[in-house]
Order: C-alpha cells, then structure tokens, then sequence
C-alpha cells in the first residue's frame, strides 16, 4: 500500500501549515537546535520556537492512511516514497531489487530501495507508521516526473505486479507533479512544493 512521500523543501513552516489546514494531524518535529537533535512535538506551536533556527531533519504529518513528511533543504527536493509491506513481501521485493542491481539499505525500522531515476523507496513494515490501515482516506495515485522512461515497467518487477498507484511522466525534473487523495479536499490544491492535490 502506497502511503507515503517526503521532500527537502525551504518552505517547512508553510509545508506544515498547508497540511494542517487540509486535515492532516502533526505527529513529530524533529531538528537540529544547539548542535543536537531533539523534539518541538505538539502541542508546541511555531510560535514557541519559530526564532530558535532549527534545523529540521523531518516534520511528520498523518491523515488516515497517508503519512506525508518533510525537512528543511535549501531547495526543493523530493526524496522517496514509501510502501507500507508484509515482511515476506519485504523480502521478496529487496530480492527484485538485487536483481535488478538497485542498492537496498536495510535499517531496524525501514529499508531503502534507491532507484535509477533519482528517488528512493522505503519499503516499511510497521503498521503504526499510519494512524488507520482501513480509513477510506488514502492516496490512490502519484504522478512523478523523471527524466528517464520505464518507471512503471521496474516497479512492476519490483512489486511483482501492476503499481496502478505510481504514474510517471516524462520532463526536466524528478518531482511529484501531482497527488489524487481519496476524500482530501472539493477543488484542487497545490502544496509549497508545487505538488497539485486533486480528490
């Protein structure tokens, strides 16, 4: 189940704030204060810390189904999707990897796939990654830009059937162009990151 993606963006304060405004809950806030990394979680607000210059490694905001997270880069960047699997679906999918010759980083809590077309995959596990499993709020589809063709053919491979949640168009970039969110919002919306939101 696809549920989630992460950017590097200058805009984290308004990267927050448009998704709280769209329903989403703030989870965690972890960042660089003083040399050492520690928590502003809620209910601390902006205004209780907004002129310490934090730097933040990841924001982490939940809506149902979707976890979306995000931390302070110079530009805008994204980074990776994510995936939330069974253990022997983990497996099966870092072997496809390896055949595939994609370099895996497993962790305790989370794997990387990191793909040729200049984004990664987490592949995650743990099913309190998302505030519901069953919330009819979901991400049904993601349509991401890369410079090179044949996304959905690997991912295929990679999963061993179909993605019908991952579209790929071709341009000048690697980015989400465009995120369609089950029960999200009436009209169409676009995120400081220039990710466009349709229902």
């Amino acid at each position: 189940m696809l549920f989630h993606y992460h950017f590097w963006t200058p805009y984290v304060e308004e990267t927050e704030r448009f998704y709280v405004n769209n329903g989403f809950r703030i989870f965690q806030r972890i960042g660089k204060y003083e040399g050492d990394f520690q928590s502003f979680d809620p209910p601390l607000k902006w205004d209780d810390f907004r002129e310490k210059n934090i730097l933040f490694r990841i924001i982490e905001a939940r809506k149902g189904t979707i976890n979306i997270t995000f931390g302070y880069g110079k530009r805008i960047q994204f980074d990776h999707i994510g995936f939330l699997v069974s253990e022997n679906e983990k497996g099966t999918i870092c072997e496809n990897a390896i055949k595939l010759k994609w370099p895996v980083d497993s962790g305790e809590r989370r794997t990387f796939i990191t793909t040729p077309y200049h984004f990664r995959i987490e592949l995650q596990t743990n099913k309190d990654i998302v505030d519901s499993i069953t919330d009819n709020i979901k991400i049904q589809e993601l349509r991401i830009e890369t410079k090179i063709r044949g996304l959905e053919n690997d991912l295929q491979f990679l999963f061993g059937q179909p993605v019908d949640t991952i579209k790929s168009i071709i341009g000048d970039t690697v980015t989400i162009r465009e995120a369609f969110i089950k029960n999200f919002s009436s009209k169409q919306l676009e995120d400081p990151n220039g990710v466009k939101i349709s229902t």
